[in-house]
């Protein structure tokens, strides 16, 4: 990259790439697609990393690869993941990502490793996390251009080992199944079993954790992370280790702007079966008024784990199909949005025009309900926003109730 073509990624910086594209179309000694990439990729990096985008000469790649790349604060969390292990590793430990990418992961994992290597098969992109190690301080780091298979076949033994497999096939569409990834973990497993104490595979948030703990083995996975930011459901984290035999601990985590909340507990058997019901939760279902309402965070919807949710918080469901949970007392620590119920009323429209008298806007929210959140707020007449949340559900004599409220303040 020239000068010229370096001031100019300095000078418009926070200009519009499409504009700019025009404005500045023919300009001499500026290499301009790649320095709207540039632009384009920091405008992204405030947002999505914001450390890298604040750093002089970081050097990122084409839209695909920015668009396909971790967010800073899931990168976090891994590397608070093998944080929580590093002790048990050897005075000189290793990792290797294997599947290097922009490099973002291993940028934030690397740091907790005397010895770190980053594999990558795309060559331009090698070029890329050489540049931007250098500027990160990684100058432990070493840079290798292979196939993540050949490279796993040779390498030494790493304490742990990364992959994030590609999720696209060779005409660009999206994968989700483990084995239709690139490269194909599970046929790979006993081989990066044999490799490393521990490996870390990141897959797409679409699969089913069930579904992926089956097909890579319930002997050799240890743990199951879900991770959400801000109430939006990222990625699947799953750790495996040569024959695991201490149980499998599914950890949920949402990611928030100052802090995150963390739901942990141990899964019993059948993993396979998402659609259990134990009969201690149809005992727990609500009978008669409750004062609060709760609802899970993303991650915690997608693990499914609502029999351990009541017993954990001695909570009652609106009914099985609801997942929401309703309670006589407030709940600090639960991992989710809680509410004050002010009243609760059924479709009769003599019964809601009272319970509605004074709230002319709303946040609605329907679960197990015959109408969708628009066409609810049209036979209400509601406009969306304000303090008020309503939410639709059926109970478990199927009746159709609403349940107004407002949010509690959680106590710091």
């Amino acid at each position: 990259m020239n000068q010229a073509t370096s001031d100019f990624i300095r000078l418009y910086a926070n200009c519009d790439v499409k504009e700019l594209a025009l404005k500045a179309h023919g300009a001499e000694n500026i290499d301009l697609p790649f320095a709207l990439n540039q632009i384009k990729g920091r405008q992204t990096a405030r947002q999505k990393l914001p450390s890298w985008g604040v750093i002089d000469g970081i050097v990122f790649p084409p839209h695909l690869s920015m668009e396909q790349c971790s967010s800073e604060p899931t990168a976090r969390y891994k590397e608070q993941l093998v944080e929580q292990v590093s002790s048990l590793f050897c005075q000189k430990s290793s990792f290797v990502d294997l599947t290097g990418g922009l490099g973002v992961d291993f940028s934030f994992i690397a740091r907790r490793f005397d010895k770190a290597l980053y594999v990558e098969r795309q060559s331009h992109l090698c070029g890329i996390a050489r540049h931007n190690f250098s500027l990160l301080g990684l100058n432990h780091a070493e840079v290798v251009c292979a196939e993540a298979e050949d490279f796993l076949h040779n390498m030494s033994h790493a304490n742990v080992i990364f992959l994030d497999p590609a999720r696209r096939d060779t005409n660009g569409s999206r994968t989700f199944a483990i084995s239709d990834c690139t490269p194909d973990v599970t046929k790979l497993k006993p081989l990066l079993l044999a490799k490393a104490d521990m490996v870390i595979v990141k897959l797409s948030p679409m699969l089913d954790w069930r579904k992926a703990v089956a097909d890579l083995g319930k002997t050799c996975v240890s743990e199951v992370h879900i991770v959400s930011v801000e109430n939006e459901c990222k990625e699947l984290l799953v750790v495996m280790k040569h024959d695991e035999q201490n149980g499998l601990k599914l950890t949920c985590v949402d990611i928030k702007k100052d802090d995150y909340s963390l739901f942990t507990y141990f899964v019993g058997s059948p993993l396979n079966n998402p659609s259990r019901h134990s009969q201690a939760s149809e005992a727990e279902e609500v009978k008669g008024a409750q004062r609060f309402l709760y609802e899970p965070n993303a991650s915690v919807m997608k693990a499914g784990c609502f029999d351990e949710i009541c017993k954990r918080f001695e909570l009652r469901q609106i009914a099985h199909n609801s997942h929401l949970f309703l309670s006589d007392c407030p709940i600090d620590d639960f991992p989710g949005r809680s509410f004050e119920i002010q009243s609760t009323t059924t479709m009769n429209k003599r019964e809601m025009k009272a319970a509605l008298i004074d709230v002319n806007r709303a946040n609605i929210a329907v679960r197990n309900f015959p109408l969708s959140a628009s066409d609810l707020r049209k036979r209400l007449k509601l406009k969306d926003g304000g303090d008020t949340y309503i939410f639709a559900s059926t109970d478990s004599d199927g009746l159709h109730k609403l349940f107004i409220c407002k949010k509690t303040t959680k106590k710091p």
